[in-house]
């Protein structure tokens, strides 16, 4: 978003005092941190040095899961087990609907006529699951930092509206984090490009993730980065594609259109699967089970891959003309197309566009990594650790907003693609004779008529002074912050009487279900602190368990006596019942009498393990 000013009132560091602060691409598919270290923006991995966070969270009676286990979970635990919720955030459930596909959730409506997924451990909203997301990121960028954020910027798409921007907001809300800003993805991706390449000129960021596509034209010049035009398709991603296969492979099975959540959760990950193989090789073979037990095995090349895919592909040129045309740009006269997301791997995906801006897309950035690095910089920046920044961004309101007026039609206040954050104002008048309130209903979208746009927020102006119709003179004032999020104010110029409503969509979280929650993460932290740690404990047990039961397979026999083999077993079964129990402690002191039990067994395995090695050689080929 617009970043006019490089650091808060307020916040400007002192020159000595370095602020912690990290970037969140906050993902469809996957999810990452990053954070400018020693001068240079990098994402952070995790304890097993990956990157990549799946947004995917498990709801099991114990814990909440969050990441790659959930993940592998998904296919056997579908219901309880929430992928690409970024997808929901934001939306009714009539917007749900509207997906166009069937999601393997059970729903059930909420207070705020959010859609809810009913789970083991309640009705979880998607805010609530990008919540979890954050929070296990916020606890990688503070382990890997070494203290506390003071704050965040979070990346979204640019085409998310209003009620999208607000509910990822509120799950930042959730998960205890302070945010600076809320990034539009494709400026981000422009801040870590520009940076990196010193390039002035007119660029085209095509940005398609798991479940969002965005285009951004953007002008670089002399560090000012200004956004000209943003269009995209905040339901439009990688995700449509594995629909797209997986729909193939129902058909070529026989697999009819009442498929359980199971079989559902394991196509969509098949086909996924099929898409990245066919990103790098020109069949794959698919090996499916089907819902009766049994299995289709067949092959799917890339040509009939892109013929699947293609109608969608062709589906994001729509907004490449779009934003070019606003920008009064021609194709050929956008200098480079960097590509963003994940999908941007696809071939045909890079083939189409390359067509289209007829220039070869700029491949050399990780496109996973990209805006994370650009969230980092910008945060870094608003922490205050930049003052002498003299970088500029000049972002764009993507939808217009405007008020229903007489006959059920949308005067447009703030146009689409106008630079942000912005105020605007217009004068409108009384309809009858006498007229003291006037309803006021804030609009966004871009047809002419209010059935067709997006209702934002309704209030009302009290207290207008009698007149004939059309005396008085009421000022409507719309102001867009920097974060996309808009206020507006009506007032009546004679009277001075005003009224004001900051825009909660209907679709984000009601201050009472945002407050709800603040106070079970606070009076559960206890148990989930439990829980965490009983999880540690028992993905350590499964870690030991699995590597000494492999050794004895492998050599037991030769090394350990029968009475050396049995107190080895029976140490063993002692760590499995404590692994299949609720006590952390009683679990890790296990792990440690079987590793002091076998103390004498792995000793042995290291010297059989040298002598192997040395046997037939000399002792000095090892000098």
């Amino acid at each position: 978003m617009a970043l006019l000013q490089i650091a808060e009132p307020g916040q400007t560091a002192a020159p000595h005092e370095h602020k912690l602060a990290a970037g969140i691409d906050l993902g469809t598919t996957n999810s990452l941190v990053a954070s400018v270290r020693s001068g240079e923006a990098r994402t952070l991995p995790d304890a097993q040095h990956r990157h990549l966070l799946p947004s995917v969270v498990r709801y099991t009676e114990q814990a909440i899961v969050v990441g790659h286990e959930a993940k592998v979970a998904a296919v056997d635990d579908p219901l309880n087990t929430v992928a690409s919720a970024k997808r929901l955030i934001g939306r009714g459930v009539e917007d749900v609907k509207t997906l166009g596909e069937r999601l393997p959730y059970d729903f059930v409506e909420g207070e705020s006529h959010m859609p809810r997924i009913r789970t083991r451990q309640g009705d979880i909203s998607p805010v609530e699951v990008s919540a979890e997301v954050l929070r296990v990121l916020a606890h990688r960028a503070e382990e890997s930092l070494g203290g506390d954020l003071s704050g965040v910027v979070i990346t979204v798409p640019a085409y998310f509206d209003d009620a999208q921007r607000q509910a990822t907001k509120d799950a930042a809300k959730i998960a205890g984090l302070h945010v600076f800003r809320l990034l539009n993805e494709p400026t981000a991706a422009a801040v870590a490009y520009g940076l990196d390449k010193k390039s002035d000129g007119v660029h085209a960021v095509y940005d398609l993730g798991g479940g969002t596509f965005d285009i951004s034209i953007l002008r670089l010049r002399k560090g000012v980065f200004e956004v000209l035009a943003t269009a995209g398709d905040s339901a439009l991603g990688g995700d449509d594609l594995d629909r797209a296969v997986a729909r193939w492979i129902m058909q070529q099975a026989d697999i009819g259109d009442d498929a359980d959540h199971k079989t559902l959760r394991r196509l969509l990950r098949d086909a996924c699967t099929a898409k990245e193989v066919l990103s790098s090789q020109n069949e794959v073979a698919l090996d499916i089970e089907l819902p009766n037990g049994g299995c289709w095995q067949g092959n799917l090349d890339r040509t009939t891959f892109n013929n699947l895919v293609d109608p969608l592909i062709k589906k994001t040129l729509a907004p490449c003309r779009r934003s070019l045309r606003d920008s009064g740009l021609r194709p050929d006269e956008v200098e480079d197309v960097v590509l963003v997301g994940g999908s941007t791997r696809v071939p045909r995906v890079r083939e189409l566009v390359g067509e289209f801006f007829a220039a070869t897309p700029l491949v050399d950035i990780d496109p996973d990594k990209v805006v994370a690095i650009g969230a980092a910089i910008q945060a870094d920046a608003l922490a205050g650790n930049k003052p002498d920044d003299e970088m500029l961004l000049l972002d764009v309101n993507p939808l217009s907003l405007g008020l229903e007026t007489m006959g059920g039609l949308v005067e447009k206040i703030i146009p689409r693609n106008t630079t942000i954050p912005v105020a605007r104002a217009q004068e409108f008048t009384t309809f009858k004779d006498g007229q003291s309130a006037m309803a006021i209903h804030v609009l966004q979208g871009e047809r002419e008529l209010v059935k067709d746009c997006r209702s934002l927020a309704r209030f009302e102006l009290r207290g207008i002074p009698p007149m004939v119709a059309g005396a008085a003179r009421i000022r409507v004032t719309f102001e867009v912050d920097a974060d996309g999020l808009l206020s507006v104010t009506a007032s009546e110029q004679s009277s001075g009487v005003k009224a004001q409503v900051e825009v909660k969509p209907s679709y984000g979280l009601t201050d009472r279900e945002i407050e709800t929650m603040l106070k079970d993460s606070m009076s559960h932290a206890h148990e989930d602190m439990e829980a965490r740690k009983l999880r540690e404990e028992q993905v350590e047990a499964e870690r030991t368990i699995e590597a000494l039961q492999a050794a004895l397979a492998e050599d037991g026999e030769r090394l350990l006596t029968a009475d050396e083999r049995a107190l080895i077993e029976h140490s063993l079964e002692g760590l499995v019942r404590a692994s299949r129990g609720r006590d952390a402690a009683m679990i890790k002191k296990a792990v440690e009498a079987l590793e002091q039990t076998c103390g004498f067994y792995v000793e042995r395995r290291m010297n059989a393990g040298i002598q192997q090695a040395m046997a037939g050689r000399k002792v000095e080929e090892f000098e």
